[in-house]
């Protein structure tokens, strides 16, 4: 069974930084794109960030500048580190993985639990 499980989320002022990790358990071979994706209160599911197995990464505007993606392929981790938060990245942040290869085939679509990031102003 494969899962995605992310961390680092929490409450910090405005202007601070958090880092956010996300890491794929389970008997993987390979994980494909993974990325991050924000749901505010009373909003639809936005994408922040994502990263090919390729690193290959893309940002939404909101957050170019202030948020970078990478990942550790040795250890299926993707993480997101946030520098200069604002009271609007307020949000569960989530993260997917697009494909991950294990010993019964591909598994497709995983989203992990998410976790909150409050930041106060």
């Amino acid at each position: 069974q494969v899962q995605l499980v992310e961390s680092g989320g929490g409450l910090v002022q405005a202007g601070g930084s958090l880092r956010l990790s996300c890491a794929a358990s389970g008997r993987i071979f390979t994980v494909g794109a993974m990325g991050w994706y924000r749901q505010a209160p009373g909003k639809q599911r936005e994408l922040v960030a994502d990263s090919t197995s390729g690193f290959s990464t893309q940002y939404a505007d909101s957050v170019k500048g202030r948020f970078t993606i990478s990942r550790d392929n040795a250890k299926n981790t993707v993480y997101l580190q946030m520098d200069s938060l604002k009271p609007a990245d307020t949000a569960v942040y989530y993260c997917p993985a697009a494909r991950i290869t294990t010993p019964r085939g591909p598994v497709f679509g995983s989203w992990g639990q998410g976790t909150q990031v409050t930041v106060s102003s």
